[in-house]
């Protein structure tokens, strides 16, 4: 690349003889000065193509000096020749030339090679993208092609948990577009939309998120619930179930309505019996024979725990009925005697109460009031130092078949209820809905509603059982709903006290085992019917 020592010519303005030793060593380090910037140059060419990665992403292949160095190398080449004939002074030039033409090849090849890199990143993403559409091609592929998928696989979850967060947020928030009437302040949308049916909420509900979510609040279907059966309320308003949503309730309130409901058996017995139950939680009480056994709901309300709880034991005969009340249980036994048994220990004491077997019993505010076929109802103190002491007796003028105990715990007797009963028209369940409204049933096959602040000798309103049979029981949900049993086929029968007529119907039993329903007990969901062989369960949640 640089001179030879070679003088030039005479004549020419060249060095002498004497001088050329000195213009050599000159010459020859200004050679050498070019050819490490050179080399640096090289180096620089050399980094701007090497790239990323490895392997055949990122390494170029082999290359000569004369292309690693470029166009501007084969300048600085052409320089040489003249510097070579020229003298010292041109090997500066030439070395300045093939610098700049080192620099020049340099800044050509990182531009090339940054357009080749982000070919093959455009290809990599392909090939990633190709992979993860198809996961099971990209075994054996190395550990990059199982980083890629592994990266794409986080990426995928990152953004499923990102929509989630954006469908969380959405369904809290209003929507920002839409009618001007969702932009309103919510009370006033809470008033405007309490005048919607039911039909029409469920409706609305299917708009978006944030109102599925503004249309199940409970203050919208209050009004709806208490129109509905059995859905938890009472004639006054009074919610007893404030722990499930009030929606949920209007759902299953319509399959009361509607009838709908699967049949089921939960307990058998191999002789015929007069069973009496109480629920209380998740506890239901039974009496068979002259004991009283305790069983556990599973959380489904159709179906028991097989093992009882406990066994209440104390009668000589047959258990006649039952109550619970303040941890106690107080039994009438066909022997004559009350039973008072706690619930969670041993303790029982039985007393002699009547000279003929005590068809029913009450217990209410530490009062027991007992009814038996000796035609006399009697009261008795709850106190644990006091029992079997009579209070007051009351004679009546014919068997007591059914008793309650007033809210308003006078003790006393306060009228009689009816004058035009024919013969043997016996009532054989009453019960109190408040202190002034109580219902009742019996052998005239009438259900009769009461309300003693109108009138004690003329009901308010009946229902007549449509095949002219015993009604056994009856239960209420303190609204609308009325469930009765009748005397023949173990027939059920659903009314809503708002109209006359009987709504649904459900025999329980067929001809040969025709029974009585002796008891009847409801919930909001199921409604339970105890007959001589078997205690059957009505779900109405679970149709």
């Amino acid at each position: 690349m640089g001179s030879q020592g070679r003088s030039g010519p005479p004549g020419n303005g060249g060095p002498g003889e004497g001088e050329g030793g000195e213009a050599r060593k000159l010459q020859e380090g200004r050679v050498a000065r070019g050819k490490r910037r050179k080399g640096k140059g090289k180096g620089k060419a050399r980094a701007g193509q090497g790239g990323r990665g490895s392997g055949t992403e990122g390494k170029p292949g082999p290359q000569t000096a004369k292309e690693a160095a470029g166009p501007g190398a084969d300048a600085g080449a052409r320089a040489c020749p003249r510097e070579e004939a020229e003298g010292g002074g041109s090997v500066e030039e030439g070395v300045r030339g093939i610098v700049k033409g080192v620099e020049g090849s340099a800044g050509a090849g990182k531009e090339a090679q940054g357009r080749e890199y982000g070919k093959k990143e455009e290809w990599r993403v392909r090939a990633r993208r190709r992979e993860g559409a198809r996961p099971g091609r990209a075994q054996g592929r190395g550990g990059q092609a199982w980083a890629d998928i592994a990266g794409t696989r986080v990426a995928m979850a990152a953004a499923a948990e990102e929509e989630e967060e954006a469908a969380a947020r959405e369904s809290a928030a209003r929507p920002a577009a839409g009618p001007a009437l969702w932009r309103l302040p919510e009370e006033l949308l809470l008033l405007i939309c309490s005048y919607l049916d039911m039909r029409a909420l469920g409706r609305l509900a299917q708009v978006c998120r944030w109102l599925r979510r503004f249309t199940s609040c409970d203050l919208l279907w209050r009004r709806i619930a208490r129109a509905s059966l059995n859905s938890g309320f009472t004639r006054l308003g009074t919610d007893l179930m404030t722990s499930v949503p009030v929606k949920e309730r209007v759902k299953v309130s319509q399959n009361w309505r509607l009838g709908r409901c699967r049949e089921g058996i939960l307990l058998k017995w191999r002789c015929s019996q007069m069973p009496w139950m109480q629920l209380e939680d998740d506890s239901l009480y039974i009496s068979q024979a002259n004991f009283i056994l305790a069983y556990q709901f599973r959380p489904d309300g159709a179906s028991l725990n097989r093992r009882p709880l406990g066994v209440f034991a104390g009668h000589d005969e047959d258990v006649c009925h039952f109550v619970l009340a303040n941890s106690h249980i107080v039994s009438a036994g066909g022997d004559g005697k009350i039973g008072v048994h706690k619930i969670h220990s041993t303790f029982t004491v039985k007393y002699s109460a009547h000279e003929q077997e005590v068809n029913c019993v009450d217990c209410k505010g530490g009062i027991i009031v007992s009814g038996s076929r000796d035609r006399t109802a009697k009261v008795w103190p709850l106190a644990s130092g006091r029992l079997g002491q009579c209070l007051h007796t009351i004679q009546t003028e014919d068997r007591v078949w059914s008793i309650a105990i007033s809210p308003l715990l006078s003790g006393q007797l306060m009228t009689h209820l009816g004058s035009d009963f024919p013969p043997g028209a016996g009532v054989l369940d009453v019960m109190y809905e408040s202190p002034f409204t109580l219902l009742s049933c019996g052998y005239d096959t009438y259900v009769r509603y009461w309300d003693l602040r109108t009138s004690v000798r003329k009901c308010v309103m009946e229902w007549e059982e449509p095949h002219d049979s015993t009604l056994y029981c009856l239960q209420t949900d303190g609204n609308h709903l009325l469930a009765t049993g009748s005397s023949y086929y173990g027939v059920v029968r659903l009314w809503d006290r708002r109209q006359r007529a009987c709504l649904h119907a459900f025999p329980l039993t067929s001809t040969p085992l025709s029974s009585p329903v002796y008891c009847l007990r409801l919930t909001t969901k199921h409604l339970y019917a105890a007959l001589s062989y078997n205690l059957h369960v009505l779900d109405f949640q679970n149709p």
